[in-house]
């Protein structure tokens, strides 16, 4: 009888040993798994959507005629050094009714930049711009959208460069600082000339140095048109 408690002493001892190592394994594997299982990434942010679909109403001609140049003089004429018989005189914003003016024209470039991302004919029907003849001054509609499509990167570029103007006119409101106004002129027009010159006027980007070198021979001042309106060359 002492000799079978024994034997079953020992059968209860490996089973037990064997229930251990068993629970033991399955503890090891199941943290094993769970520290090498790749983490869930978060799920990333959806693209912003439009409230609603957008059409064009006017051609882009017709889109800077009525709206982006309009917007744009409230700039360029906030801000200005003219000379007259009694000397020079400034010009810039002085009353709450002026910045109240420059704000609008910000509101309007750094908003209304972004409709030139709406697909639109670049000319009205019939309308091919001074495109004909020998040495034409303008480029045609489809010549200006071979170029679009060609590098679509390069006309979001220029969008952006006027869109960042309204914005940093919209900040000088805030400030009423009149004397940033005459930076903001400045990058305002080298974003109109830079887009023109690449999608409108062919000839001008040459002419334009043909200046420079021009007032160069004659006054020994480099053209630099980054540089800020009214500055001295140097």
């Amino acid at each position: 009888m002492r000799s079978l408690s024994v034997v079953s002493g020992l059968v209860s001892l490996r089973v037990r040993q064997a229930i251990f190592t068993f629970v033991s394994l399955f503890v090891f594997v199941l943290i094993t798994s769970t520290c090498s299982s790749p983490r869930p990434t978060a799920s990333p942010a959806p693209a912003q959507q439009l409230w609603g679909d957008m059409k064009a109403v006017v051609s882009v001609k017709e889109l800077m005629r009525d709206f982006i140049d309009p917007a744009s003089d409230y700039v360029f004429d906030a801000i200005g050094l003219r000379i007259s018989m009694k000397g020079e005189v400034a010009t810039s914003p002085k009353t709450d009714a002026d910045w109240e003016k420059l704000r609008q024209g910000g509101v309007m470039l750094a908003e209304g930049a972004y409709l030139l991302k709406v697909p639109r004919p670049f000319a009205p029907d019939g309308d091919v711009n001074n495109s004909t003849g020998p040495d034409p001054a303008e480029l045609s509609p489809t010549q200006i959208q071979a170029k679009l499509e060609a590098d679509p990167v390069l006309w979001n570029a220029k969008v952006e460069a006027l869109r960042n103007v309204g914005l940093e006119v919209l900040e000088i409101v805030k400030r009423k600082d009149a004397n940033e106004l005459w930076d903001a002129a400045g990058n305002l027009d080298q974003a109109c000339e830079s887009c023109h010159v690449a999608y409108w006027y062919p000839g001008e980007g040459a002419l334009m140095k043909r200046l420079d070198q021009k007032l160069e021979d004659l006054y020994g001042a480099k053209g630099d048109r980054t540089k800020t309106p009214g500055a001295d060359p140097k």
